[in-house]
């Protein structure tokens, strides 16, 4: 998905308004952040959005991994995927159990815990879930051109 940056145009006074850019009903190109006074847009791929305001200063972005990064942080889309990921990991394991084979993991990469009956197949199947996970939260976010 491309990436977008532009800036909004407030007009001051007592009926003052705010530019911002002009969108499409269905499907929707999506506002991702503000940083450094840019707002950020992921448009879909496909989508003819109407012409821009050229006060707006509309334009293509290239990401670097910083620029990135920094969307990322401050992102209400990426923060909904975050916990989103997070409800689907508590929808199998409690942070219990997190803490739990987090500890095995520890305590078995530093090669001085012996595996009881059953728990190298748990640790096995929570490590599963949580890349399963993961990689639906990657694939949110790859959407978004993130």
């Amino acid at each position: 998905m491309p990436i977008y940056k532009y800036r909004r145009i407030p007009t001051p006074g007592p009926n003052g308004t705010t530019m911002y850019f002009r969108n499409t009903d269905e499907p929707r190109a999506i506002e991702l952040a503000e940083v450094d006074d840019w707002h950020y847009v992921s448009v879909p791929e496909g989508v003819a959005l109407p012409e821009q305001a050229p006060e707006i200063e509309w334009q293509a972005v290239t990401l670097t991994d910083d620029l990135r990064e920094r969307i990322k942080a401050v992102s209400r889309a990426c923060h909904l995927i975050a916990d989103r990921m997070q409800q689907m990991i508590r929808g199998a394991y409690s942070l219990e159990d997190e803490q739990y084979f987090a500890r095995i993991g520890v305590g078995v990469a530093l090669g001085v815990y012996q595996f009881q009956a059953g728990e190298e197949e748990a640790l096995l199947a929570f490590g599963a879930h949580v890349e399963a996970v993961r990689q639906w939260g990657r694939d949110e976010r790859a959407k978004l051109g993130l």
